[in-house]
């Protein structure tokens, strides 16, 4: 998945909002839906606010962390 960052605050983590869309089944219109999720990392100072990113989902980490960061 990719998304933006939102919050870099933590030391070891970054939060990432993913927008999709979706059908709404009573008046049949798309609608923008956002998600977010709790990215580990090694260091979130490299990342700043906005900055586009790809999440990959692994083992959890934390009680709220079940996704990491790619690193290219």
């Amino acid at each position: 998945m990719t998304g933006k960052v939102v919050s870099n605050k933590m030391t070891k983590a970054i939060v990432v909002e993913v927008m999709s869309t979706k059908l709404n089944t009573k008046y049949r219109k798309m609608v923008k839906v956002k998600k977010r999720f709790p990215a580990a990392c090694s260091d979130s100072s490299k990342f700043t606010l906005g900055d586009a990113v790809e999440i990959l989902s692994c083992r959890p980490v934390s009680k709220t962390i079940s996704f990491r960061v790619k690193e290219d």
